[in-house]
């Protein structure tokens, strides 16, 4: 491969993965009338499972989207609650049997969702200066949340193979 082709291959990955990013966003507002439940954790796997380290772009333009139409702060801590996500996927071995692959990508989103809550909090106290008590009350409080969260990632985690090996596909890769 030439040096321009790989260039234009650069820039076509790093075009697509805005527009996965972008997708993301759409998707999340699409779903807002679903009490925590989304493509967000879904789409990161995705990307994460196909674009490796890449990924991060998808992620970032997602979180910066977010923070331009929501405005405030409070999207603040998805600068690393979403990278958790992406960090514990990038730990995952690359190639697993299928059917394993499906259960441990659909238990990392589960447990990313039932997590979000206490993920979420050190930020949270941060921005509003809340006392360790304060912290957990506000965890607890946020339980119920995480628990639909979780299981609606674990549901829509179904997605995360199909639409892995349709990526794939049309990077031309061989894996998974």
């Amino acid at each position: 491969m030439t040096a321009l082709e790989e260039s234009i291959r650069r820039l076509r990955r790093a075009i697509v993965l805005v527009m996965l990013g972008c997708l993301t966003f759409l998707s999340d507002l699409l779903m807002e009338f679903l009490p925590n439940i989304h493509l967000v954790a879904v789409l990161i796997t995705v990307c994460t499972v196909v674009y490796r380290g890449w990924a991060l772009i998808a992620i970032y333009v997602y979180v910066f989207l977010t923070a331009l139409y929501s405005g405030g702060l409070w999207w603040l801590p998805y600068l690393y609650v979403w990278t958790v996500l992406w960090a514990v996927v990038m730990l995952l071995p690359r190639r697993m049997p299928r059917k394993l692959s499906v259960v441990i990508y659909g238990g990392v989103c589960a447990l990313h969702g039932f997590a979000f809550g206490i993920l979420y909090a050190p930020g949270q106290a941060w921005m509003f200066g809340l006392s360790f008590e304060q912290t957990l009350a506000w965890i607890a409080a946020g339980f119920p949340f995480d628990v639909m969260h979780g299981v609606g990632n674990a549901v829509l985690s179904v997605l995360i193979l199909p639409l892995s090996e349709l990526l794939n596909k049309l990077e031309g890769n061989r894996e998974m």
